[in-house]
């Protein structure tokens, strides 16, 4: 199923429409209200992320009805966590983004991040552990659990999806709630990777997210995961992601795939990336 955004949409109320203009399947309802402050921020941000892009979403059928579950996407742009989490809402999820902590320490982003109730990561620290508890209470409660398993902007000098690291696995093994993988793509037409000039202006940019059915880790459960099973269960939910990712650039995705860990150099903060060369 493709669906586009409705014109009229707003947090809270609509139907969203599909791409011939025909109702979709109501939004679900969530397992508990969304923050005011999270409805007046997609209030305001939805019509300029629409301003910008032509919303194409595909797949919305594999979304849970009911229940708490985990959304896995890609990350390329600074901006789609924002097209990551209109996409959430407007298909009635309130999500419990996992962000790092320093953005809750930031002036105006750290007051949004923590009236919208996100979840802050500590990266390899000993507190790390905690951010995989809050998250679990919140699956415990039937809530959409959102976050990117690469854990920063993909350093694929292509784009692709790079390794991820294992937290997904984790998070995934501790509460055994459904993986729901979601590839985006055309984000990066609006503002690049790591650069700080939109381009809002011409013709609309098309944005594509994909949902794909959720990623079966059934075999691999058990109370005390190894380092390899972890590592196997986080590349199966980057391959569905890479799946969904080439759908929507109409490509087969690189093997290997990209590891940040064997490229050191490419850890620099920037647009553009020397091409690299695989097995």
């Amino acid at each position: 199923m493709v669906r586009s955004l409705s014109d009229d949409d707003s947090v809270g109320g609509g139907v969203p429409g599909s791409a011939d203009g025909t109702p979709g399947p109501p939004r679900r309802q969530p397992a508990d209200p969304a923050p005011k402050a999270f409805i007046r921020i997609f209030n305001i941000g939805r019509p300029l992320l629409k301003a910008m892009c032509r919303f194409e979403w595909y797949g919305t059928e594999n979304l849970p009805a009911e229940g708490g579950f985990i959304a896995a996407a890609n990350h390329s742009s600074n901006l789609d966590p924002l097209t990551f989490s209109l996409f959430l809402v407007d298909n009635g999820y309130t999500p419990r983004i996992l962000a790092k902590r320093s953005l809750f320490t930031t002036p105006v982003i750290g007051s949004i991040m923590r009236a919208t109730h996100m979840i802050p990561v500590d990266r390899g620290t000993e507190k790390a552990g905690e951010s995989l508890a809050a998250a679990a209470a919140e699956l415990e409660k039937g809530a959409c659990v959102a976050l990117y398993p690469e854990g920063t902007l993909t350093r694929d000098p292509d784009y692709w999806p790079m390794e991820g690291k294992t937290g997904v696995a984790r998070m995934a093994f501790a509460s055994r709630v459904p993986v729901i993988p979601i590839g985006q793509w055309g984000v990066t037409d609006v503002l690049d990777r790591y650069s700080k000039v939109l381009k809002p202006f011409g013709k609309k940019k098309r944005v594509q997210l994909r949902v794909g059915a959720p990623v079966d880790l059934s075999d691999l459960y058990t109370e005390e995961p190894s380092a390899e099973v972890l590592r196997e269960a986080t590349s199966r939910v980057m391959d569905a992601i890479s799946d969904l990712v080439g759908e929507s650039r109409g490509e087969t995705p690189p093997k290997p795939r990209f590891d940040l860990r064997q490229h050191p150099a490419n850890k620099k903060k920037q647009t553009h990336y020397p091409p690299t060369e695989r097995p």
